[in-house]
């Protein structure tokens, strides 16, 4: 076999092989974009266009995977805007079309419509306001048919919000190269953020970065070995060790290399969540102003009296300090 076969055979291998760990964002993708591939809550860095808009439209998920706040500020605008939307409707009859008996009736017809479309809505029913006529009572059909929908509907969506198991995985804001068993690693720390226990959790990280290959800046994706990638559970904070050994992507490399190669670890983990026993996934990542070297974690443990259960304090989760143990050369 010729030289120039083997050259082309070895860039083929290594073309497919950097192919299988980019996370799927493809050569393109991956070889020119120079921003953050995976932000920091997870979220990929990516945008898609040119897709028609009913097409991407996908309101179930949006609403399943919204904020708490924002959700819960949906429904109460679609609660108002659909009373005042009846009530309007209502006040358009007249007093004659919509009766109110009580002691002190509202003279406004607006404000009696949409106050009777709010006992409608919610089948709250006082009886004080009530609707005489064939049209009226039609409309009173029509939004009792459109609050059960709008009930269900939601009722559905607040049960499945509930229902959907989501890691709460809690980052250290950096990430450290410090002091390793005579060597140095690179670490972050994690903890659960929920009550629930996580069984069975399995971490990797990759090691991204731009490299100069035959002429051209193409972005390298390397998978780093941990001292531990599978726990068993997860009842603490753990600290995520990579030795940087002889044969590691990051031997060598200083704070400068780090942002000089535009690097990035990506960490994605994946656990059992007991309470569901389904299995949930998160991710973050780390740039170079968020890698420190020549530092350490401090330690997360309070001290404890015998008999006393062990406790960490989340406060201490990114808190860091100088590392003074010299590094030994190897």
């Amino acid at each position: 076999m010729s030289e120039q076969t083997l050259d082309s055979t070895y860039e083929a291998e290594n073309i497919a092989e950097q192919a299988e760990r980019d996370l799927g964002f493809g050569a393109v993708v991956s070889g020119q974009s120079r921003q953050r591939l995976l932000n920091a809550d997870g979220s990929f860095n990516v945008q898609r266009t040119g897709l028609p808009f009913l097409s991407s439209l996908n309101l179930f998920h949006a609403l399943l995977s919204m904020k708490w706040t924002t959700f819960l500020l949906l429904v109460l605008a679609l609660y108002f805007v659909s009373n005042i939307a009846f009530g309007a409707a209502y006040a358009t009859f007249g007093p004659e079309a919509l009766v109110d008996t009580s002691s002190t009736p509202m003279a406004n017809m607006f404000v009696r419509g949409f106050f009777f479309s709010v006992q409608t809505f919610a089948t709250i029913g006082y009886g004080t306001i009530h609707p005489v006529g064939v049209v009226p009572n039609l409309l009173v059909t029509i939004e009792s048919y459109y609050s059960l929908l709008a009930n269900a509907l939601i009722t559905g969506l607040v049960f499945a919000r509930f229902a959907r198991p989501e890691a709460r995985i809690i980052f250290s804001d950096v990430a450290v190269i410090a002091p390793y068993r005579d060597i140095e690693g690179l670490m972050f720390r994690l903890v659960n953020g929920r009550s629930s226990q996580l069984l069975e959790v399995n971490i990797k990280v990759m090691f991204a970065r731009f490299v100069n290959e035959n002429g051209r800046s193409v972005r390298r994706f390397d998978f780093l070995d941990l001292e531990r990638k599978n726990v068993a559970f997860l009842p603490l904070a753990l600290t995520v060790v990579h030795p940087i050994t002889k044969d590691s992507p990051m031997y060598g490399l200083t704070q400068a290399d780090l942002n000089a190669t535009d690097a990035e670890l990506l960490i994605l983990i994946s656990a059992t969540d007991e309470t569901f026993a389904q299995i949930v996934h998160t991710r973050s990542s780390y740039k170079p102003h968020e890698v420190l070297c020549g530092h350490k974690f401090v330690s997360i443990y309070n001290e404890v009296e015998d008999g006393e259960p062990i406790s960490i304090d989340i406060r201490k989760l990114s808190k860091v300090e100088r590392a003074v143990k010299q590094i030994t050369d190897n």
